[in-house]
């Protein structure tokens, strides 16, 4: 099997090339930087709004793993641009050179698209990938972590620290990053019970985590007692503001997320899992923090 990716150079893409690597499978990535390490995969440059780069990227691919999106933003409008149009670029790429198979990496933002633009935007992404006649899968991840993550860094930093901040109630899944890699790559040849279907993978923490066990367990990881502070949904959007203002388009915190970060219920559907038989996660969320722990601090990030 040709398998073509496109987010290669991002925190998912680089753990499914972490399996990939040395395995001898014909593998292209787009990126819109190439790396001079190309740890022997065959890379396109280009992005997703590039039809040339698109057609060379799936030329002779069985299978597309689409992973490449926009997960923040402070002008809403390039999740459209980025998260739809892109998508919708790739889908008619694919479908032109013959490919058989897609397997689209959403969000559980995705459930909710009333509450975000970025969920809406992965909504929209799915109608597409659904309406494509390719064979494809869709799957919605809840928090993913792991080394190379930033998203949570800035966790495992206030945590260092004694304080963490979280949103006020509710409760959220998990997934270790090397994982949900399994799994995109567990997917890849598609059959029974995995065609047209929509899988929301964790990390099989019956009802997830409340945000206070995850901030304690974060803590933990880092070899410290943390204090635990409900953030409310006017307090999450004054601090959106403010991370804004001070950094600009380089917010961790954006008004759009903090919108979906007060949400009461990011926990996997138990009637979108995936089948056990196809794939199970193997990481312990506890030890996976500490792993990532570790990880943030040999590359000096914590």
């Amino acid at each position: 099997m040709t398998l073509a990716l496109t987010g290669g150079t991002g925190f998912v893409g680089q753990a499914v090339l972490d399996l990939l690597e040395g395995s001898g499978e014909r593998v292209r990535v787009l990126a819109r930087n190439v790396p001079k390490d190309k740890r022997g995969f065959r890379w396109v440059e280009g992005s997703l709004n590039e039809p040339f780069a698109l057609a060379h990227l799936v030329a002779d691919a069985e299978c597309v793993i689409h992973i490449a999106g926009l997960t923040r933003a402070v002008n809403t409008d390039h999740f459209e641009i980025v998260n739809v149009t892109g998508t919708l670029n790739v889908v008619e790429a694919a479908v032109r050179a013959g490919a058989k198979r897609m397997v689209f990496v959403s969000s559980l933002a995705a459930r909710e698209p009333d509450l975000s633009a970025y969920g809406l935007s992965k909504r929209r992404a799915e109608t597409i990938v659904a309406a494509s006649g390719l064979d494809w899968t869709i799957v919605r991840p809840p928090g993913v972590y792991g080394p190379r993550d930033t998203d949570y860094l800035e966790m495992f930093r206030a945590a260092r620290k004694g304080v963490l901040p979280v949103p006020m109630g509710g409760r959220s899944s998990l997934i270790h990053v090397r994982d949900l890699a399994r799994l995109l790559l567990a997917l890849r040849e598609g059959g029974e019970g995995i065609t047209h279907e929509i899988f929301e993978p964790d990390d099989a923490r019956a009802g997830g985590w409340s945000h206070a066990d995850l901030a304690r367990s974060i803590g933990t990881a880092v070899g410290r007692n943390v204090r635990v502070v409900p953030l409310p949904g006017l307090a999450l959007k004054a601090a959106a503001a403010a991370d804004e203002k001070a950094r600009g388009r380089n917010a961790r915190l954006t008004k759009d997320r903090a919108g979906y970060l007060a949400h009461k219920d990011w926990t996997v559907a138990p009637e979108r899992a995936v089948p056990s038989e196809i794939w199970r996660p193997q990481i312990l969320t506890r030890e996976g923090l500490r792993e990532t722990a570790q990880w943030y601090r040999e590359a000096g990030m914590l």
